[in-house]
């Protein structure tokens, strides 16, 4: 695997020669990978899939999460990132979430799952939530000993009343020197939190705590810590409208868990400045939603997203992976800036 991994990098170079350090291209156009270098092609996952949360367990295998497209949370199993099977949904029709006060709003849908490993449980975050109503929004986990389930619904974290936020969805969870932090938000700004977490897998907010990180242009947020920086993804722009649609994924960093997060001029994110990671091309529209990054056998990083293939729209919200590379001042951007036709495979050693 070390050999495709050299080989990738020369023809990286190569492809880069014309490009800057944001990885955004010059003049000349950036050649394309031939076929015969393909190792994989995007989509990875080619049935609807929005908002993708991946994780991966001790014995190196990969599960993937999705907004309920397919009812009641699609599980995916994958041995190398590329490759993914179905093996079920993290609910059924009769442990679905139900535990919203209001009954009118029990049809609500299940969004944006997140997927942790927290004392010794899979933890399944995701937002209850209903179109068009910002106040009927509530972040709930589940919890089981398997990543394929099944999941034991244990209630609510917190919904918009309680923490005084519209649109309180795509939460994250995070995890450091003993803490345990919620961010979420949904263009009403980005919100980060302490919570409380029993042995016993109960959890409470932290609400004196409460603290926004970023302004009202942002959703679907993630941090990735690396050298000494917090990053701080997120999309911006509409995420369902076909070939309309205009996510595109962005990224501002901090020395602070706390903030400021801010892009390359030092502006901030809370006043809505950042840098752009990946944006549409002429094949693939709507990129954004991402996954935490996800790291090879060659710590090589790695990012999951969801977008809408333009010759497939039928299909919708698909998911997509392509190496992270970080320029010379720890950057993270992804290659033309743009999803990938088709690259190297991860590296991994199984």
């Amino acid at each position: 695997m070390k050999f495709f991994t050299t080989l990738f990098c020369c023809i990286l170079f190569a492809a880069c020669a014309k490009s800057d350090n944001t990885g955004n291209s010059g003049k000349e156009p950036v050649p394309e990978v031939d076929d015969s270098q393909i190792a994989y092609h995007n989509p990875v996952i080619r049935i609807a899939a929005p908002d993708p949360t991946v994780i991966r367990v001790k014995d190196g295998t990969y599960y993937l999460y999705a907004t309920e497209d397919i009812r009641n949370v699609p599980i995916f199993k994958s041995e190398n990132m590329i490759d993914w099977e179905e093996v079920g949904t993290a609910f059924t029709k009769e442990s679905r979430p139900d535990f919203i006060d209001n009954k009118e709003n029990l049809h609500a849908a299940i969004w944006a799952p997140e997927i942790q490993y927290v004392k010794n449980k899979y933890v399944l975050f995701y937002s209850l939530a209903k179109w068009g109503n910002h106040w009927v929004s509530t972040v709930g986990y589940a919890v089981s000993d398997s990543p394929e389930g099944p999941f034991e619904v244990q209630g609510k974290v917190f919904d918009s009343h309680d923490v005084n936020v519209e649109n309180s969805i795509d939460q994250f969870f995070y995890e450091e020197d003993g803490k345990y932090y919620m961010l979420w938000g949904s263009f009403f700004g980005i919100f980060i939190m302490e919570l409380e977490i029993t042995d016993d897998m109960k959890i409470t907010p932290k609400l004196e705590t409460k603290h926004q990180i970023a302004g009202n242009a942002y959703e679907g947020i993630n941090l990735w810590k690396r050298d000494g920086y917090y990053y701080l993804f997120g999309s911006t722009g509409s995420c369902c409208e076909g070939k309309n649609s205009t996510y595109t994924t962005v990224v501002g960093r901090s020395k602070d868990l706390l903030g400021p997060y801010v892009n390359k001029k030092g502006e901030k994110m809370l006043e809505n400045a950042h840098e752009i990671v990946l944006k549409k091309n002429d094949r693939f529209v709507g990129t954004g939603h991402n996954a935490i990054l996800q790291e090879d056998d060659e710590k090589n990083t790695w990012m999951f997203y969801h977008a809408f293939e333009l010759a497939e729209l039928s299909k919708q919200r698909q998911v997509l992976l392509d190496r992270v590379l970080w320029d010379d001042q720890g950057w993270p951007y992804v290659e033309k800036q743009e999803p990938s036709y088709g690259a190297f495979r991860p590296v991994i050693n199984k």
